[in-house]
């Protein structure tokens, strides 16, 4: 998988769990045991043409319309299935690492994931997952920091 390559080769310290196969952030979280605030979901969006990976909590929700005047764009929506399996062919799909750049896409961060001294997050499978600290993870995905998330409960 690229993505353990990728922390490898950076020489990034990192912990991989299994656990059982996970379908959204918020059951990964649960299989964890890690609060859905710590754990980051990626959600690809397509901006003007361009696709960016938005990352925020798993507890939380797009704000299309703060990231639409957080990146200056007209028109923001959210990314379908066949785009995300044409984008991430080497993941199982919704099990994307938030890491845009692998992937050749722009990482947007929301700022409420600064809250914490670790982030954990899919690691292109179901049934495993990633956590590593956050300062790795900044150094790694090169995030633009902004908000856009909310909870919602």
């Amino acid at each position: 998988m690229a993505l353990l390559s990728f922390l490898d080769s950076n020489k990034v310290r990192y912990e991989l769990t299994r656990h059982r196969p996970a379908f959204t952030a918020q059951q990964m979280a649960a299989e964890e045991h890690v609060p859905g605030i710590q754990v980051a979901k990626p959600v690809l969006v397509l901006a003007d043409g361009t696709h960016y990976m938005c990352v925020l909590p798993a507890c939380c929700k797009i704000d299309l319309a703060a990231l639409k005047q957080g990146i200056g764009a007209r028109d923001v929506r959210l990314a379908d299935e066949a785009e995300m399996a044409k984008l991430f062919g080497d993941c199982e799909l919704g099990a994307e690492p938030p890491i845009g750049w692998l992937y050749g896409i722009e990482t947007l961060m929301d700022k409420s994931l600064e809250k914490d001294e670790f982030i954990t997050f899919q690691a292109g499978a179901h049934d495993q997952a990633v956590r590593i600290k956050l300062s790795d993870y900044k150094i790694l995905a090169r995030p633009r920091t902004l908000s856009f998330a909310y909870h919602s409960h």
